[in-house]
């Protein structure tokens, strides 16, 4: 198709009152009259587009009034009156089928951009000469790894309780949840909050016990109140609470005493404590709540509400920012929920904190694909394959504020092993506390902070400083990488005196390994011998150093060579595939991690799959369960586990093993399928999940295989005869 043709594809609407499209005009009452809109290939025309300037249609784009004159061309006499009736005529008797008109346009109207520019332009220069300067800004964070964030505002007082009242699950969003009304949440919520227990060297000495290298604290949460002294307006810690002190400053002070890194979490986009704000459709019926006026990009159809974001965004977010940066210089600065603001906006406040502060890490959810790093889901339970730096954020129980009805604190071992994650994958983990209203931190918190402190104490080397693992993830747990010294993981501990360290081929030095033991105490030596091309041996004690993560060091002779393919042991009782580490096939999608998505999504064609690559040293059979997420609709649909040599091998005739299974609905679904015998020694081979029967939904959402070993009673040939 010729785009630059003309093509009729819409219809428009005139001043007045109109029945069908009530957001729209007509000149005649209770009438649409129908005007051609036509394309060019680069927006849509309209029949008043040949008398006034033309609207370009797409997305974040809205027309705005200019100050110029339009031409009048509407004399009955005019000849160009002619000759607009005669192309009009023309277009209509084309007989293309028209399209409702997308924006409405005003008598003289130009376009204004709401996404973001290509990083190649000139209207980002300024962002690219900053990332010259990245890997200098990030190189503590890269060098911390673990760090605290701490959720703590005015709402920390209520406990997620307001007269009488339950929030929801996260009891910092207690406003936006029971709808308290601005002048009440002051009164009642910020009037009374008195944390006269706030002590920041106790909270400090806390993180940095715990192995924390760095702090990042709510300045300003979505409720919009300032925890610090802020000259841009009164509702903050100082004037609007009867406590009249800056903790900011204290904790910035006991950080640099203690020697740890400090910054900010701020809300740039969502704030309930201003009318020119997004998220407040309680008090004002802003765009960007829960009612969701205006649709997820509000700014495409309540375009007179950019004045207020506007406002909002230079006259209160920018000036706090420029404030906290030149009051106390923090290292690093959190945003959050950037979908609230045009993409445009959430870049404006970028460049204005890039001029405030060059040095300043900036996190990734303020502008997607341009901040310093990524951060990913809330509270993950597991890591799908992430490049480059990026952070996780979970939290002790279920909620980032304080919640004194979440029971849900979960233990030491469960961070300690989510760090060590992390840490293999390239990631920062920033592990959240939400301390009380009184200004202590939750004991509940302090006991997590001090289990995982006593892991620090002994095995923090292998976290802090290292860098991605090159080496698969093994069966026994994980690896963490610091040049070419390899840190073990083991969070399964082999009953048979023996660790096979999968995939890793390099020689290593003087045979020797240790386990990390406490300070002043003789490290414990370690026979290290090549097993085969592909895996190390390591000779281990027969009790675990630590029962939830011991972590032992071998030293590489050269640079670390590993190999991709993952090794079975079929000497541990289970062998867990998680589907985030195998690979996806056919647009598939990765959940984001939490506990309740940890899994494949979008699994609605026969063609897609997922799939393992594995080696086997010996013959084995496996008892094969699934485990897995399905909806009602997902019921009665079919799959199948096949274990098969890759297609460039299938001329060794070895013969594939394939266990099926029917889809039950239900969460955490563990079902067996049934057992498989699995010959394939001594090269790579593939366990893929694919779907048979996809009767509706979703095939399912897999989150994991679990192998469970058993001795094959006889031995089989590896070519048929």
């Amino acid at each position: 198709m010729n785009t630059t043709e003309p093509r009729l594809s819409g219809i428009d609407h005139q001043p007045g009152s109109c029945a069908e499209k009530p957001s729209r005009k007509c000149l005649i009452p209770n009438r649409c009259q129908a005007i051609p809109t036509y394309s060019t290939g680069v927006g849509f025309l309209n029949f008043r587009s040949l008398i006034k300037p033309p609207v370009i249609q797409s997305k974040y784009r809205r027309p705005i009034a200019e100050n110029r004159k339009p031409m009048n061309l509407l004399a009955p006499t005019s000849m160009r009156w002619l000759r607009l009736q005669f192309f009009a005529a023309a277009l209509v008797s084309a007989s293309l089928s028209p399209n409702v008109f997308a924006a409405e346009t005003s008598s003289s109207a130009t376009t204004e951009y709401f996404g973001l520019p290509s990083k190649d332009s000139p209207e980002a220069a300024w962002w690219r000469e900053s990332m010259k300067t990245r890997d200098e800004r990030l190189a503590w964070w890269r060098e911390a790894r673990f760090g605290m964030f701490i959720h703590w505002g005015v709402y920390s007082g209520l406990g997620n309780e307001f007269q009488g009242r339950k929030g929801g699950g996260y009891a910092e969003h207690i406003q936006r949840v029971l709808k308290i009304p601005i002048p009440v949440y002051r009164k009642e919520v910020a009037g009374t909050f008195n944390p006269t227990n706030f002590n920041a060297a106790e909270w400090v000495s806390l993180a940095k016990q715990a192995g924390m290298g760095y702090i990042v604290i709510t300045a300003k949460h979505h409720d919009g109140f300032a925890m610090w002294p802020t000259k841009v307006n009164d509702y903050n810690i100082m004037d609007a609470t009867p406590w009249k002190h800056d903790p900011m400053k204290d904790l910035k002070a006991e950080c640099v005493k203690q020697g740890l890194r400090f910054g900010f979490y701020y809300s740039q986009a969502f704030d309930w404590g201003e009318k020119d704000g997004a998220g407040n459709d309680w008090d004002f019926d802003n765009p960007g709540g829960d009612k969701l006026l205006g649709g997820k990009n509000w700014w495409e159809t309540r375009p007179e509400f950019m004045a207020h974001a506007r406002k909002y965004v230079d006259q209160k977010a920018i000036p706090q920012l420029r404030e906290l940066i030149k009051m106390y210089d923090p290292d690093i600065l959190w945003f959050d929920t950037s979908s609230k603001l045009p993409p445009s906006e959430n870049l404006r406040i970028m460049k204005a904190v890039r001029e405030a502060s060059p040095r300043v890490v900036i996190s990734g959810r303020l502008v997607g694909g341009w901040g310093d790093y990524d951060d990913t889901t809330d509270r993950p339970a597991e890591f799908p394959p992430h490049a480059g730096d990026w952070e996780a954020i979970p939290t002790t129980d279920e909620s980032y504020g304080w919640n004194k009805f979440d029971t849900s604190h979960k233990p030491p071992s469960h961070f300690i092993q989510l760090l060590a994650k992390a840490a293999a994958r390239g990631g920062n983990m920033l592990m959240n506390i939400g301390p009380m209203g009184d200004g202590r931190i939750d004991p509940k918190d302090v006991a997590i902070l001090k289990g995982i402190g006593d892991w620090w104490r002994v095995n923090g080397d292998s976290i802090r400083g290292t860098t991605r693992t090159p080496l698969p993830v093994q069966t026994w747990g994980e690896s963490t990488r610091k040049g070419n010294l390899i840190f073990l993981h083991v969070f399964n501990w082999p009953t048979n005196g023996e660790l096979v360290v999968e995939g890793l081929k390099s020689p290593m030095s003087d045979q020797t390994g240790i386990i990390l033991s406490e300070s002043g105490a003789p490290p414990a030596g370690l026979s290290v011998s090549q097993l085969n091309p592909h895996d190390v041996r390591v000779a281990v004690p027969l009790t675990p150093p630590d029962k939830v993560d011991s972590v032992l060091a071998i030293l590489s002779k050269n640079d670390v060579q590993a190999d991709s393919e993952r090794l079975l042991q079929p000497s541990f009782p289970v062998e867990t595939l998680r589907v985030f580490d195998g690979e996806l096939h056919g647009g598939l999608k990765f959940g984001p991690g939490k506990k309740t998505d940890d899994v494949v999504m979008n699994w609605t064609q026969p063609n897609q799959f997922i799939d393992w690559r594995v080696r086997l040293n010996a013959p084995t059979g496996y008892e094969v369960i699934a485990n897995y997420d399905a909806d009602a609709d997902s019921e009665g649909n079919t799959f199948a586990v096949t274990f098969s040599l890759p297609e460039k091998n299938k001329s060794k005739m070895m013969l594939p093993e394939s266990v099926s299974g029917v889809v039950k609905a239900g969460k955490q679904q563990a079902q067996s399928l049934g057992t498989v015998q699995c010959w394939f020694t001594g090269e790579p081979f593939e366990i893929k999940v694919t779907a048979k029967e996809i009767k509706g939904g979703e095939l399912f959402r897999l989150r994991k295989l679990e192998l469970r070993p058993f001795t094959i009673p006889t031995i089989r040939s590896a070519a048929p005869p």
